[in-house]
């Protein structure tokens, strides 16, 4: 199946569906998918059912009985039939459901699974039964596709003691964009405004298309301005989608606690100490809303790259950084009309520091592990984690914000690179004495090759830029080559 001219990218999840979707044999198989919500899942399965004449049913929050009215009549009109099924439990919709394949394999979808799990939890053991090896002389060759966008559900979905597990031939996860394809997405160009939009709106789709209606910064002289237009104006869909985020979890009941929990951590607080002290309770009463946020993907927690016993909690998702640090402390202003020039105004300094700044560290992170080449780090890379670093003799300690870990050959997890990423400063000798001095501290997990990288959203020294001209241990990455070299 040729994939539609209007997808973009999603290369690897179309072969994987189509793949799927075409399996020879008669039996039913089961794919599972999932992924952060407005990633494009939808329009993804919608796609394939449309390609090979599939059956879709979309599911709603509703009662068991009124789903099963939904998928009766849903059902029916796939079937041609003049008179919906009326199924009295889900044991029969889904003996139904698959028969549907009568002339090979037939694509079947249920997107928002999670819906119908809940009001029915029977579900996944009813599908299970469907799909055991005594019942598969019963079934034709369907292939069924389970979707949805709770996290933590889908997660669970073919774990451990789950009725499916160990019974899906497909668990396609469907990620938010990069930063280069991002910005190919929004179709722009210029790195810098690439960058500040990836900051705000990160890699997810819709925000371009359904949520700004193709609205894009034309460059970096409209950058404020789109932002006031779109993310920050009253009347467009973006304003409030953050708070949204939340609310449509089923897993985050208490929202004011988990928008406390991330207002912590985008304010700069990185610990569970730290966020415990931000809200003015126990470390240990944390330990249930760090763990729901991690499972839900709304946030990150990655070990210190030099020290076991300290690790980072991070905001996974940008628009969710960008509304605790800019927008939610003037709500009050940001909801009455003609007011976001001025708020946006006076949050400049919050923005850079908060937002800007922590994203760019992580952009420069991804760029380490994902697009540079081997010789730029001077071996394969494993992983790239940020961390901080002892200093006995100055009784202080130092962050670093990328450290390339990766093998160099001889079998063992050796480190590559340290790095140091500054957006809004022109890096200089200064900026490369600092990692020398990081890396004579490493010693002996680091030598005199362990390459020294420089990230910098405004430039370099030209005294800097001579020196690496003649020294391949230093490297300068600007956002020119983020975004285009290796």
């Amino acid at each position: 199946m040729d994939k539609p001219q209007e997808m973009f990218d999603r290369n690897f999840e179309w072969a994987e569906l189509t793949r799927f979707t075409a399996l020879p044999g008669p039996c039913a198989t089961l794919g599972v998918v999932s992924g952060r919500r407005r990633q494009g899942k939808t329009f993804l399965l919608d796609a394939v059912t449309r390609a090979n004449g599939g059956f879709m049913f979309t599911a709603t929050e509703t009662t068991e009985a009124d789903a099963l009215r939904q998928f009766g009549e849903a059902l029916a009109r796939y079937r041609g039939q003049p008179t919906p099924f009326r199924f009295a439990h889900w044991d029969e919709a889904v003996t139904e459901l698959m028969r549907i394949a009568g002339n090979g394999p037939t694509t079947a979808v249920i997107d928002e699974f999670p819906f119908l799990a809940k009001a029915s939890p029977a579900l996944p053991s009813i599908i299970q039964r469907a799909l055991d090896p005594t019942a598969q002389h019963t079934n034709t060759p369907v292939r069924l596709l389970l979707c949805g966008s709770a996290l933590s559900f889908m997660g669970k979905l073919l774990s451990g003691n789950a009725p499916l597990r160990g019974r899906a031939g497909l668990e396609l996860v469907v990620p938010t964009l990069d930063f280069r394809l991002a910005a190919e997405f929004w179709e722009i160009t210029d790195p810098r405004t690439a960058l500040l939009t990836n900051a705000i709106v990160g890699g997810t789709p819709a925000y371009r298309r359904e949520f700004t209606q193709g609205d894009t910064p034309q460059g970096p002289d409209d950058f404020d301005a789109w932002v006031t237009r779109t993310v920050l104006n009253p009347a467009r869909p973006l304003f409030r989608e953050a708070r949204y985020l939340l609310a449509e979890e089923p897993e985050l009941h208490d929202t004011a606690l988990y928008h406390s929990v991330l207002a912590a951590i985008a304010t700069g607080n990185a610990s569970r100490g730290g966020i415990a002290d931000y809200l003015g309770r126990k470390s240990t009463d944390l330990a249930h809303p760090l763990s729901v946020l991690q499972d839900v993907g709304m946030i990150t927690h990655e070990a210190d790259a030099f020290r076991r016993n300290r690790s980072a909690y991070r905001i996974a998702e940008p628009l969710l950084t960008f509304y605790h640090s800019v927008m939610r402390p003037a709500w009050g202003d940001l909801e009455r009309p003609g007011r976001a020039p001025a708020v946006w105004h006076r949050a400049q300094p919050t923005f850079r520091s908060k937002v800007v700044g922590p994203h760019f560290e992580q952009i420069c992170r991804e760029w380490a592990r994902w697009h540079a080449s081997p010789q730029t780090h001077g071996g394969h890379v494993s992983r790239v984690v940020s961390g901080t670093v002892n200093d006995p003799t100055a009784k202080t300690s130092h962050e670093v914000d990328a450290a390339v870990y990766g093998d160099t050959g001889d079998g063992r997890d050796s480190l590559l690179a340290i790095g140091e990423a500054k957006w809004n400063d022109t890096m200089g000798i200064g900026h490369l004495e600092r990692l020398q001095h990081i890396r004579a501290l490493l010693t002996p997990r680091a030598s005199n090759t362990t390459r020294l990288q420089c990230f910098s959203g405004a430039g370099f020294t030209d005294e800097l830029r001579h020196l690496a001209e003649s020294d391949p241990t230093i490297q300068l990455i600007d956002l020119e080559r983020l975004y285009h070299g290796e």
